[in-house]
C-alpha cells in the first residue's frame, strides 16, 4: 500500500532525510518516532506530495507519487498537527467543498456519519472561528476521510483533544486500519504509539535506526528485558555513543 525506497530530502548540503526505506501494508499502523529534528514531519510531507523528495521512489497504492501525483493523492489523506481550514466556510460547507474536489457522489450520508463519529453533529453551521482547537482538528479529519482514503498520515493527531476526544480518535484510527487502510502516525507520545501501532519506524538525524513490529524492536534493543516498554526501547535505540575519555578525545595530552 505504501512503498518507500531510498527516500532522501536535501536542503542544500543538509540531509533532512537520508536514504529511508520501509513499507506499510493494508491494515498496518506504523508509528513514526524520533527525537526533534529526526526528519519525521519532512518524511510525511514528502509522502503526502507536499514537498518533492530529492531522491527515492514513493508508491501509494501502486502509483508513483512523483511521476503520477494526481492518481497517488486520490488514495491518501494527510492530517498535519495544525488544521488548515477556510475561515468563511461552515463545517458542512467544508465537507461539500471536499466532496466536489474528490468527486464523491452521494457524500451526504457519509458526511453525517463522520460528523457524528467526531462529535460535530451539532456544529454543522458553525464557522471555524466558532470552534475550539480540538473541534477544528476533528473537522479537518472529517474532511480528509470523506473520500475514504486507503492511505492515511497523522502528524501528532491528539493535539488539542480532550480525554474523550483522544479515546474516540484512537478508536477511529483503529477502525480505519481494520477496514484495510495503511496508516502512518508521527507522534512524540510514545504511549499512544505503543497502544495502537502494529509497527514502529525510528528515525534519528534523518536516518532509519530501526523498523519492524514492536516485538522485533524490543528484541533488538532490549535483549535483557523482554517486556521493556517503547519509551525504554526508544532511548536505547537513539542513545548517543558515550563521550571518549579526555586522554583519548584529545591526543597528545596525558601521555
Amino acid at each position: 500500500m505504501i512503498q518507500v525506497q531510498g527516500l532522501t530530502k536535501l536542503y542544500g548540503e543538509f540531509r533532512a532525510v537520508d536514504d529511508v526505506s520501509f513499507t506499510v501494508q493494508p491494515g498496518e499502523v506504523l508509528g513514526l518516532v524520533g527525537p526533534n529534528g529526526a526528519g519525521k514531519t519532512t518524511s510525511l510531507r514528502c509522502l503526502a506530495g507536499i514537498i518533492p523528495p530529492s531522491g527515492g521512489v514513493l508508491r501509494i497504492c501502486g502509483h508513483d507519487l512523483v511521476k503520477d501525483p494526481v492518481s497517488a493523492k486520490r488514495h491518501l489523506a494527510f492530517f498535519p498537527d495544525e488544521p488548515r481550514l477556510f475561515d468563511y466556510l461552515t463545517v458542512w460547507q467544508h465537507l461539500t467543498f471536499v466532496a466536489r474536489i474528490y468527486q464523491v457522489v452521494g457524500y451526504e450520508p457519509l458526511a453525517e456519519q463522520l460528523l457524528e463519529e467526531l462529535e460535530l453533529g451539532g456544529r454543522k453551521n458553525a464557522l471555524p472561528g466558532e470552534l475550539s482547537r480540538g473541534m477544528k482538528q476533528k473537522l479537518a479529519i472529517a474532511c480528509g476521510l470523506l473520500h475514504s482514503p486507503k492511505v492515511i498520515y497523522f502528524d501528532e493527531p491528539l493535539t488539542g483533544l480532550d480525554p474523550i476526544g483522544i479515546r474516540r480518535m484512537k478508536d477511529s484510527i483503529l477502525q480505519r486500519a481494520r477496514g484495510g487502510a495503511a496508516i502512518v502516525i508521527s507522534s512524540h507520545l510514545l504511549h499512544l504509539v505503543e497502544e495502537i501501532c502494529s509497527h514502529i519506524l525510528i528515525l534519528q538525524n534523518g536516518r532509519k535506526v530501526a523498523d519492524g513490529t514492536l516485538e522485533e524492536i524490543r528484541r533488538k534493543f532490549s535483549e535483557e528485558q523482554a517486556d521493556a516498554n517503547l519509551e525504554e526501547v526508544f532511548f536505547r535505540a537513539t542513545a548517543s555513543p558515550p563521550p571518549l575519555p579526555a586522554d583519548v578525545a584529545k591526543p597528545g595530552r596525558g601521555g
